[in-house]
């Protein structure tokens, strides 16, 4: 029974580490991902600060930089409090090790204590001569072969233990010295997070007598933004009008006799939400199940804009709206679709910007400020294709796309369907 016990607690302890090896990967991971937009940030920092084309823009950036600096404080803050759980587990098992072996050997000792007393042949001899018949001396001599066979068993799992238990003290010690790195790891993040915030400041300080300038800078953006979005709505309730007639369309031929009722016709009518087909709702089924699973729709980059109002990084009392996410990545770099779909639009926004939407059943994805475009309307696209080449901005040096995912016309936060966002 505990034997059963001690099974039961190996299994249980086996598939702990295991979860435990596993979420430690999975920080690690995140922490690469992170020191690389770091590295692909202070690059771009780095060519504004060359062209020195607006302050405005650097501080940009450096706001970026520190709230992925703080990002990749916490991974590895996390991964110290996991390899400290892990610490702490494998120091239960050193402990319970130790105690395994200390009885192992008691017993051993024991048993080779009985064994010298009793070690002269002319002893065995007489254990087995002072048999009362030739059964009780078969009996006898199979006991003095287990006895030796035993002995030499506990000796083997006394040499197994003892292994097991240098092993352990191996990998608590290498775990001992991973978490004293990372500790000052994140020590010296620390220590360079506090001066890209002493740096920001300064920055910050640098302009704010031109509070009312920058406040109209933003407002023109904002109004630019607005304008090429409700070009995109326009252009997304056109798609979906033409889908419902499509759709009606198909419905009618494959079925003359049936009589349309008003509330079809005004469904097929209607420009705010597609009427699914048999393979459009596969469609729209399919890109909803890989929700936080799709891939990035550019190669490399960072995320320089969240979704939705948040206060601007220089005047906390204006608030901008961003309906999607901006990514800024490095320049020449290609937009991508995130999933299989069709091109409904190639929207041109003005000689040089551009923008590509894609539909997947009645969802949309919308790839915005691209210089070229690689497809056409009607063209249909797989997960990862180039659509695009994103513009770089000549005053600014950046090259930055806006993404969005609409369900039908309703705007949905991106990172939480993009993989690891």
């Amino acid at each position: 029974m505990s034997k059963y016990i001690t099974c039961l607690f190996l299994i249980g302890f086996t598939s702990i580490c295991w979860g435990q090896i596993g979420e430690q990967q999975k920080l690690e991971e995140r922490k690469a991902q992170i020191q690389a937009q770091i590295k692909e940030n202070e690059k771009l920092l780095q060519n504004v600060k060359t062209q020195e084309k607006s302050v405005l823009n650097v501080i940009g950036i450096k706001d970026q930089k520190i709230r992925l600096k703080e990002n990749l404080i916490n991974t590895t803050e996390n991964q110290t409090k996991l390899l400290g759980n892990d610490i702490y587990k494998n120091q239960i098992k050193i402990n319970e090790l130790n105690r395994e072996l200390d009885k192992l050997k008691a017993d051993y000792a024991e048993m080779i204590l009985k064994s010298y007393k009793s070690r002269s042949e002319q002893s065995r001899a007489m254990f087995l001569l002072s048999s009362k018949n030739f059964l009780q001396a078969y009996k006898r001599l199979q006991y003095m072969k287990q006895y030796s066979s035993y002995r030499k068993m506990q000796g083997d799992e006394i040499i197994a233990k003892a292994s097991e238990l240098d092993a352990y003290n191996q990998k608590l010690s290498n775990q001992k010295e991973e978490k004293h790195k990372l500790i000052k790891e994140n020590e010296t993040e620390k220590l360079t997070l506090e001066q890209e915030k002493q740096e920001q400041e300064k920055l910050i300080n640098s302009i704010k007598k031109d509070k009312k300038k920058i406040a109209g800078e933003i407002k023109k953006q904002q109004q630019e933004t607005k304008a090429i979005e409700r070009e995109i709505d326009k252009l997304i309730r056109e798609a979906i009008a033409i889908a419902n007639k499509k759709a009606a369309a198909a419905s009618a031929k494959a079925n003359p006799r049936k009589v349309v009722t008003a509330a079809e016709t005004k469904a097929t009518e209607s420009t705010t939400k597609i009427v699914l087909t048999a393979e459009g709702k596969i469609e729209s089924d399919n890109f909803k199940a890989n929700k936080g699973k799709l891939p990035w729709p550019v190669e490399k980059g960072f995320v320089s804009q969240k979704f939705g109002d948040q206060p601007h990084p220089l005047i906390s009392s204006l608030m901008v709206h961003n309906s999607g996410v901006e990514i800024t990545t490095d320049q020449g770099a290609n937009a991508r679709a995130v999933f299989a779909g069709e091109v409904t639009q190639v929207q041109v926004v003005s000689p040089v910007k551009k923008a590509v939407i894609i539909k997947h059943g009645d969802f949309f994805t919308v790839y915005q400020n691209l210089g070229k475009v690689y497809v056409r309307e009607g063209d249909k696209v797989s997960i990862k294709q180039s659509i695009g080449q994103i513009r770089t901005s000549g005053d600014t040096g950046k090259t930055v796309m806006k993404f969005n995912i609409l369900q039908n016309t309703s705007y949905i936060n991106p990172a939480l369907w993009l993989f690891n966002m």
